[in-house]
């Protein structure tokens, strides 16, 4: 009980900061809808979509936009946590009677909340730009779920990256050239079938691409294959590496 309570705690903290930090809120409200304009409105226009696909491009992009801005969210605890450090906030977090892995816990469960308003956010600016969902609400609600997994899976490799780093510039730069080439070389903007042959066998393994699959099955009804259980067990298999790595580092950061 006191693990859950204190890493309530750390994640009320965490979600309270971001209302006194405005400008934080900016990658989970403005910027992705800046992506959804700038891509439907600019670049949709001259993208081919893969034979049968049954919508416009606003229906192959949304499932995209979401899964990167979902991986993104992890980089506010990479941000925070680098603070935390710089500051000398983590031995004040050592010096009370609190559970050790609340801090990272907290951390992680405060960008699921993140991630839901980001995710509310893009699928309503889809629905006005013409988005709309081909399949029943339990598909629909399964989709929210797997996207706050795999949201969740990612914050602990932002966690340890922001452990590593040496300032919080650092931490949001080198996010940004791990993660963001994966979501392009995907199949989230584009097919894979127009990439070069390396590039494709690439995307087609990339688990990006394997995430952005099970959301167009499971919001708009594309055959799904093995993409639904596929982007869980990426999701687990990401957590199952990089959350005991992100909590040995915090140990040896912290003294412990």
């Amino acid at each position: 009980m006191a693990l859950v309570t204190d890493t309530a705690v750390v994640a009320e903290r965490n979600l309270i900061r971001l209302t006194r930090a405005p400008d934080l809120l900016l990658a989970f409200t403005v910027q992705p809808v800046m992506f959804v304009l700038l891509f439907v409105y600019v670049f949709g226009g001259a993208i081919q979509l893969p034979p049968g696909f049954g919508g416009d491009y606003a229906d192959f992009l949304i499932p995209g936009i979401i899964v990167q801005n979902i991986a993104f969210g992890g980089f506010v605890t990479a941000l925070g946590l680098n603070e935390d450090l710089s500051k000398g906030l983590i031995d004040r977090f050592r010096s009370l009677p609190m559970a050790r892995p609340a801090v990272l816990a907290g951390r992680t469960i405060a960008d699921v909340f993140t991630n839901l308003l980001s995710l509310v956010i893009l699928v309503g600016t889809g629905i006005i730009i013409g988005f709309s969902f081909q399949t029943g609400i339990g598909e629909i609600l399964a989709g929210v779920a797997l996207m706050l997994l795999f949201g969740y899976a990612f914050s602990w490799v932002f966690a340890l990256l922001g452990l590593l780093v040496s300032s919080p510039e650092s931490a949001n730069s080198l996010g940004f050239l791990a993660v963001f080439p994966l979501t392009f070389i995907s199949s989230a903007f584009v097919p894979v079938e127009s990439m070069p042959a390396a590039l494709e066998w690439f995307a087609e393994i990339n688990p990006f691409t394997i995430a952005v699959d099970a959301m167009r099955a499971l919001w708009l009804g594309a055959p799904a294959g093995d993409a639904v259980w596929g982007t869980v067990v990426w999701s687990l298999v990401i957590m199952g590496i990089f959350a005991p790595l992100a909590v040995a580092r915090y140990r040896r950061a912290a003294g412990r």
